[in-house]
């Protein structure tokens, strides 16, 4: 693997990239094995942490219902990248924390009232309940829960919105002892001002817990949200190869993840360095090309 490797330092650069938002809003199922393939591809990558799947209601993501039957599939021998599952409820994290390969358990947060109810089919007080519940969970089985922060820079929905708000939102989740947690402009739109104004705030207040980003963009805006975050001191990003996914109630057709290929050309320009093995990478990305195409 070293040999193809890009560079060793990454200026703390922490780098998750997520197969499963690409993948659970995809409308014809991709099979158990196609999906293990893929995501074992992206283990030999060198990325920090891999999104690969979630413990949800079938009903709710009938894409990612084979989880439990991907994770044996997946050959965790020689890499350091570490497993994250996402789940929507206190069950879900149950079952994800007994399974002794994942590190990390992802639950999204809404600071937007009408999101939450449609995403967990619970209130933002409720939520807080279970992120305590799962927190818990975590802290007994050995994991790191990673709270994602939904509609973190505004939402479609009227519902109260300020960064203010968003920030006190944080404070409460880092008193109950969150360690990493996600900004995630879940539909698009946040802008380089917001996305400043809210990094620039949050970083220096909670030096312990790592705060990340996880964007979703139209092709045009991709750079200007890397530069605001990085500048504003995020080191955490989450990206899935060629932008696929994203949010489908978000309205704009083209906002997707931001694309994993974009985030390391934009680090090449930088010289901001990344232990990344280049010909998997390249391989990884002509693959993701072929599995999404043919289960369109």
């Amino acid at each position: 693997m070293h040999n193809n490797n890009i560079s060793v330092a990454n200026d703390n650069m922490i780098l998750t990239e997520c197969p499963r938002d690409a993948m659970q809003g995809w409308p014809q199922f991709i099979p158990t094995t196609e999906k293990a393939a893929y995501l074992n591809q992206l283990l030999k990558v060198g990325f920090d942490v891999l999104d690969f799947g979630s413990f949800v209601s079938s009903k709710a993501i009938p894409q990612l219902a084979d989880t439990k039957d991907v994770l044996p599939m997946l050959d965790l021998t020689s890499t350091q990248t570490r497993l994250l599952a996402i789940v929507a409820n206190t069950r879900g994290a149950e079952e994800a924390a007994q399974y002794p390969e994942i590190s990390y358990i992802g639950f999204p947060f809404s600071v937007s009232e009408t999101f939450q109810l449609r995403n967990t089919n619970k209130t933002i007080a409720q939520s807080l309940t279970q992120v305590q519940e799962i927190q818990n969970i975590c802290t007994q089985k050995g994991k790191k829960l990673v709270i994602y922060i939904s509609m973190g820079f505004g939402n479609p929905y009227g519902d109260p919105y300020n960064a203010e708000t968003t920030i006190e939102w944080v404070d409460k989740l880092a008193a109950m002892g969150i360690g990493t947690i996600a900004m995630s402009d879940t539909i698009g739109i946040a802008t380089p001002d917001n996305i400043r104004y809210i990094f620039s705030n949050l970083i220096p207040a909670f030096p312990n817990v790592h705060i990340g980003a996880h964007f979703h963009t139209t092709p045009q805006k991709w750079r200007e949200k890397m530069d605001a975050a990085w500048d504003a001191g995020c080191r955490r990003f989450d990206s899935a190869l060629r932008g696929i996914g994203g949010c489908p109630m978000a309205e704009d057709k083209l906002i997707g993840n931001m694309a994993t290929e974009n985030v390391t050309g934009w680090c090449q320009d930088k010289g901001i360095h990344l232990p990344i093995n280049t010909e998997a990478f390249h391989s990884a990305w002509a693959m993701a090309g072929s599995v999404f195409a043919s289960h369109q």
